[in-house]
């Protein structure tokens, strides 16, 4: 009688097929993981970006000077960074009212603002 042995188990270019195809996998997981700490990392600017913008356009509404000074520039530290804001008044077609313009960035000669919000003004309130 003959004994026939019977192999079990993977050949070379099974496990290797395997082993590429986990790492697609990984590569993928990789890139998702990477994309999604971006956004957040963007949704944390901007939601810091409108609370600088919202707190400058409080203290413009506080101001009683008239009208209100127009392209004022600041630097606020806020959740550990500098933010840089700019105050932008344009005339209304009442002469007693302002809008006033907030941009927010996050370095002085970045062109692009992280954000923009805007109020209205009037004179004597």
């Amino acid at each position: 009688m003959v004994l026939k042995r019977v192999w079990q188990g993977f050949t070379l270019i099974e496990v290797l097929l395997a082993l590429s195809v986990f790492s697609l996998a990984g590569l993928a997981l990789l890139d998702t993981a990477d994309t999604h700490f971006n956004s957040l990392n963007n949704l944390e600017n901007k939601m810091i970006a409108d609370w600088v913008a919202s707190n400058q356009l409080v203290e413009a509404s506080l101001d009683e000077s008239w009208p209100p000074k127009n392209n004022k520039t600041g630097k606020v530290t806020m959740a550990g960074r500098e933010w840089f804001w700019t105050q932008k008044v344009i005339k209304t077609q009442d002469n007693d009212m302002r809008s006033i313009v907030i941009e927010v960035r996050q370095s002085e000669n970045s062109e692009l603002a992280l954000t923009s919000l805007m109020t209205y003004v009037s004179k004597g309130t």
